[in-house]
């Protein structure tokens, strides 16, 4: 069977005979390595398409790029008839956040007003085509450089516009403009997902970046669960299924994910990183897909550590799972991904 077979009959819960490795098409555009001879040797590729496009009048953006040879400096602002945000980013790293003052989270949701979803399938259209039957392409709401969509909207004002720091601090003392951001911002988000009924893309991803760590499970229980909850209702009605990245600690609220309609865990990875096994995982989530990241610190492993960590994970996962590149390029890929491909090539359950 193709890539493509074989990653569609594992979603859909059939028998994993030969695992499939999948590499985000983020690092085969980001990372200069010779992916071709990736592909020869069996990697697959994972395709994110926006199912949607996002009118803003509300909103203009305007971005300043910076590069003296020595560092590159970003500045976007974000600009309404009530105010202006400004971010402001070095060599690809945020230095200054959009929100900084319970004012901000105003002028934001001013930005956010009259926000309009248009559906769309041209973008997993052209993802299909261009992938043919060397990968997948999985549905988001958004293009990756489109802020306020892409994550539940706890995340997205905690990871983009507000930053770890400041949120946690507005979030505790209850600011009424935070809350007020959060619940209108979940609202849009029901709406966005009530108009992909028509989307062909039959999974949906949520680049949610979880580790309970920064939230603890009371704020997850309190903010996400009822949230996702909504949002898989609205799937169920449509077969479509939903997918959140999840690469963190996760121990936690492992009954909590049990409960929810979530059909896939993404970047599933095990200890360091994470905090439980892939066998561990198994018995919490034993009708959930994972995609599972082998662990980056691997790459410093001997071969025969490296084979054994992934039977390892292949065992445990047991079925409905494939591996992915999806937060990293190890150093050592040149040695370690095509042990990895060879290691899935010959084994068989």
């Amino acid at each position: 069977m193709s890539i493509r077979d074989r990653i569609n009959h594992a979603l859909d819960g059939d028998k994993v005979i030969k695992p499939v490795y999948l590499v985000y098409d983020w690092f085969v555009i980001n990372r200069k390595i010779d992916w071709q001879s990736m592909f020869d040797l069996g990697l697959g590729q994972i395709n994110h398409a926006s199912l949607i496009e996002i009118e803003r009048p509300n909103l203009k953006i305007e971005e300043t790029v910076t590069d003296d040879g020595k560092v590159k400096s970003k500045e976007i602002r974000w600009i309404t008839e009530i105010g202006e945000l400004q971010e402001l980013s070095i060599d690809g790293w945020v230095q200054e956040h959009l929100i900084k003052t319970p004012n901000d989270y105003k002028i934001m949701q001013r930005a956010l007003e009259d926000v309009r979803f248009v559906p769309t399938n041209k973008y997993f259209d052209k993802s299909e085509q261009e992938l043919g039957d060397s990968g997948v392409t999985v549905g988001q709401l958004g293009q990756f450089n489109d802020l306020g969509y892409l994550r539940t909207p706890f995340q997205v004002i905690q990871i983009d516009f507000a930053g770890l720091e400041q949120f946690s601090m507005d979030i505790v003392m209850e600011i009424p403009e935070l809350l007020e951001l959060i619940e209108r911002m979940n609202e849009q988000m029901i709406e966005l997902f009530s108009c992909l009924n028509k989307s062909k893309a039959k999974h949906i991803k949520l680049w949610e970046n979880l580790s309970i760590d920064t939230m603890g499970p009371d704020m997850y229980r309190k903010y996400l669960t009822p949230l996702y909850r909504r949002i898989t209702n609205i799937l169920d009605e449509t077969g479509k299924k939903l997918h959140v990245h999840y690469d963190g600690n996760l121990q936690l609220i492992a009954d909590d994910i049990s409960k929810l309609d979530i059909y896939g865990l993404d970047s599933l990875t095990p200890p360091p990183e994470g905090d439980m096994s892939i066998a561990e995982a198994r018995k919490h989530w034993p009708e959930k897909f994972f995609w599972m990241h082998p662990s980056l610190s691997w790459d410093e492993l001997s071969d025969t550590e490296v084979v054994d960590n992934i039977l390892q994970m292949i065992q445990g996962a047991e079925n409905r799972f494939c591996l992915q590149l999806s937060e990293e390029v190890p150093p050592n890929w040149k040695r370690t991904l095509p042990l990895i491909l060879e290691t899935l090539d010959k084994f068989s359950q």
